[in-house]
């Protein structure tokens, strides 16, 4: 598993408030669980404590976006790095018991926490994946989305560093919105325009008078 996948789980994370919307589906065990994806082991540690741990990490990863997405890199950068030495990881070499094409173990870099809890163990993770993503790629990298009220956080993997949404249908909706406000702003133009060219043919037709 390459350590770039790791930075998911701080969007993951993240995305499970919508703060403009009032919403959060972060309520329960189960949800919490559902983070952890394929991480069966690790989502069974989870408690009725978690919960509200999980949400208290959420808030300082949310953090960290918001600083990078404001363009203030140093705030971004040492948000991350308090909740790294809050939350340290071993890195290690793994195999997965899984084989190559040629019989060898598929050696990559993995991971390991030694948590006292499940949400120490998610916000290691979650925090050296972003870590990883920000020094490789850039703090500009890291953004909440432009079409309102989303605000959802999204990590920008695009070649030209174009990225302004979390998804597709947020793009689609913030296109749609500013060609609507075009359409009224051109209409109000041509009304005005409209107005004026009627009233000086008025001041014209009176001078004549």
């Amino acid at each position: 598993m390459e350590l770039a996948y790791y930075s998911d789980y701080a969007v993951r994370l993240v995305n499970t408030e919508e703060p403009a919307r009032n919403k959060d589906s972060l309520t329960s065990v189960d949800a919490v669980r559902e983070l952890f994806g394929g991480s069966r082991q690790a989502a069974r540690r989870v408690t009725d404590g978690d919960v509200t741990r999980f949400r208290s990490v959420r808030a300082r990863l949310r953090a960290v976006f918001a600083a990078a997405d404001t363009g203030d890199e140093t705030q971004a950068v040492d948000l991350l790095n308090s909740l790294l030495l809050e939350f340290p990881v071993s890195p290690q070499i793994s195999g997965h018991d899984t084989r190559d094409e040629d019989g060898r173990p598929d050696w990559h870099m993995h991971l390991a926490d030694h948590p006292s809890n499940a949400t120490a163990g998610y916000a290691a993770i979650a925090a050296m994946g972003l870590a990883f993503h920000l020094t490789e790629h850039g703090v500009d990298r890291l953004g909440l989305c432009e079409a309102p009220p989303c605000r959802n956080a999204y990590l920008d993997t695009s070649t030209n560093r174009s990225r302004r949404y979390c998804s597709d249908r947020c793009a689609t909706r913030a296109n749609v919105a500013a060609y609507r406000a075009r359409k009224r702003l051109e209409a109000e133009r041509s009304e005005n325009t409209g107005r004026t060219a009627e009233s000086a043919q008025e001041t014209s037709a009176n001078t004549e008078r």
